[in-house]
């Protein structure tokens, strides 16, 4: 999940007062990795080990799918429980007040990821479950992948990208296996029905927003191959993406509507 500022204003329309609630401090317990450094609180020591075997498994897909190690080391922290979470989130986005939807429950960025620990999930969050196994492994490891493309981004923490919202969610839903046979029926059927965004804007975007983008960064790999993918990486504009592919806004959508019908 990234957070761009547009998308904490729309999160906070409506109200009307800023109410400033005081939390008290974490006191983390840290732990070194060869990728990065644990922080967890006294509530997940009999988690942790768990979570690193999820983070291990993560940081082998993301290096394993792009051929390429982790730019640089980066830091977890575990939160124990959603109030915790979101005031690490009100502090890192600069909106006192900010209350997280029932179903973020993790975000990623160049220097670290930061999630609801995981066997909070069933309790404190609406779509997700721990013990949904592969479900939780592809979330985690969906998160890495941000923090891998954060490490290449004009904009680590892509708060500065310009209409590449579909790609990037999109290349971290494809990477990490979230674009699965379901997610293409759904693509497919929004296709026949004429239900497609006319703009890539706006693919992420709706209930179909996973599926959408993350489908067109797989119709690009297909066509492109994976190297010019991992070119893509250090882009923030979408005119930037567009000139790379050498094609038309209108022309990628078309294309990519061909290739996923053929699936």
């Amino acid at each position: 999940m990234i957070m761009k500022p547009v998308y904490r204003f729309l999160l906070m329309a409506g109200l009307c007062t800023i109410s400033i609630s005081w939390t008290i401090p974490i006191e983390w317990i840290t732990e070194n990795h060869k990728n990065y450094t644990l922080h967890y609180t006294s509530a997940d020591l009999q988690n942790k080990d768990d979570y690193n075997v999820i983070l291990a498994k993560g940081i082998q897909s993301v290096e394993s799918f792009i051929k390429s190690p982790f730019k640089n080391t980066f830091g977890v922290y575990i939160h124990p429980n959603r109030q915790s979470l979101d005031a690490e989130w009100q502090k890192d986005w600069g909106v006192p007040d900010f209350k997280s939807e029932c179903w973020m429950v993790a975000s990623g960025i160049a220097t670290k990821l930061v999630m609801l620990s995981p066997k909070r999930w069933s309790a404190e969050s609406c779509e997700h479950d721990y013990n949904e196994t592969a479900k939780t492994q592809n979330l985690i490891t969906h998160e890495l992948f941000h923090v891998y493309h954060g490490q290449l981004n004009a904009s680590p923490d892509f708060s500065n990208i310009d209409k590449i919202d579909w790609f990037v969610e999109g290349f971290a839903t494809y990477a990490s296996g979230q674009c699965d046979a379901d997610r293409i029926k759904e693509i497919k059927r929004a296709i026949e029905e004429n239900k497609i965004p006319a703009s890539l804007d706006n693919f992420w975007t709706g209930k179909l927003k996973y599926g959408l983008s993350g489908s067109v960064v797989l119709y690009i790999d297909y066509k492109y191959g994976r190297d010019t993918l991992k070119e893509l990486l250090p882009m923030s504009k979408k005119a930037e993406i567009l000139s790379k592919l050498a094609i038309s806004e209108q022309d990628l959508i078309k294309n990519w509507k061909q290739y996923i019908n053929t699936l």
